[in-house]
């Protein structure tokens, strides 16, 4: 039987409250309970500790506890394994915590970057990374341009007119399940910049919302004209219809000249085109 994480989370509580007194008395529920329990299991006698009601702590019982736990090697007690990731809660002990340890993924994101030649492997237009966002130096970057369809990102190349204003963008997959955690986490860092940060979707009302949702700055998209030529009812289903309102809110508030109003305009009539079938030039469409 392994210490529960509540048990944990009360005991180190209880640590602290006897920094400032000789003992503490707590009612036996919840995480009194497992205490209990794991305490009968490891032959820790009680003794007169234990009532019916409560359980009083003082400073040797924890004593007992932690050199049990340094025997089984396991984690002591005010080291939490909540959040750690696999190897971090190796290094405190044997015990592995599922359900509170970070996933392998939750900082990795996928980036686009340029042909990286390699000896093994065959050319490819563009190399494809996963890396930890910690490790990226967002200060070499002069745009991020966040690609939502995970194909179209294995493809993407910012060798376009549209970015040529922007040194060295950084590609990066919106992410999923998979990618998700991590792709908010740089986000979250990428605003303390002050830096573009371009959406690259679908173009329908779901895709919009997406982009204003994650902090985006523009839109990168086809140039209104081949765009009105090439929307289609069958990219913007009837489903999507509870994301237009919020644009219809947006459009009505923005200068008339804006560069996004006649975009909007095309997806009021319930039209809109898949990222996969973009084509023409592109155009950077600001969302302020």
């Amino acid at each position: 039987m392994t210490l529960t994480g509540r048990a944990r989370a009360g005991l180190n509580s209880v640590a602290q409250e006897l920094n400032r007194k000789p003992w503490v008395e707590k009612p036996r529920r919840q995480w009194v309970e497992d205490v209990v329990a794991w305490c009968h299991q490891q032959d820790i006698d009680l003794g007169m500790r234990l009532s019916s009601q409560t359980l009083r702590f003082d400073a040797s019982l924890l004593t007992q506890i932690n050199d049990l736990l340094e025997s089984a090697r396991l984690a002591p007690l005010g080291r939490s394994l909540s959040g750690l990731n696999s190897a971090a809660q190796a290094a405190e002990g044997v015990e592995e915590d599922k359900s509170s340890r970070e996933g392998p993924r939750a900082k990795r994101v996928l980036i686009n970057l340029p042909p990286q030649p390699s000896a093994w492997l065959a050319p490819e237009p563009r190399s494809i990374r996963d890396v930890d966002v910690s490790g990226l130096k967002l200060a070499v970057f002069g745009a991020l341009v966040q690609v939502e369809n995970l194909d179209s990102f294995y493809v993407f190349s910012p060798e376009i007119e549209a970015l040529s204003g922007y040194a060295n963008p950084l590609v990066i997959y919106r992410g999923d399940s998979h990618y998700g955690g991590g792709f908010a986490e740089l986000t979250k860092a990428w605003r303390k910049t002050n830096r573009p940060h371009l959406y690259a979707g679908d173009f329908d009302a779901k895709g919009v919302t997406l982009a204003l949702d994650s902090g985006a700055t523009h839109l990168l998209l086809p140039n209104i004209e081949w765009l009105a030529q090439n929307v289609t009812p069958l990219h913007q289903p009837a489903e999507q219809l509870p994301f237009q309102r919020r644009l219809r809110q947006r459009n009505v508030t923005l200068p008339s000249h804006h560069p996004l109003r006649p975009y909007l305009s095309l997806l009021e009539k319930q039209r809109g085109l898949k990222q996969q079938w973009f084509g023409g030039e592109f155009v950077c469409i600001s969302l302020s």
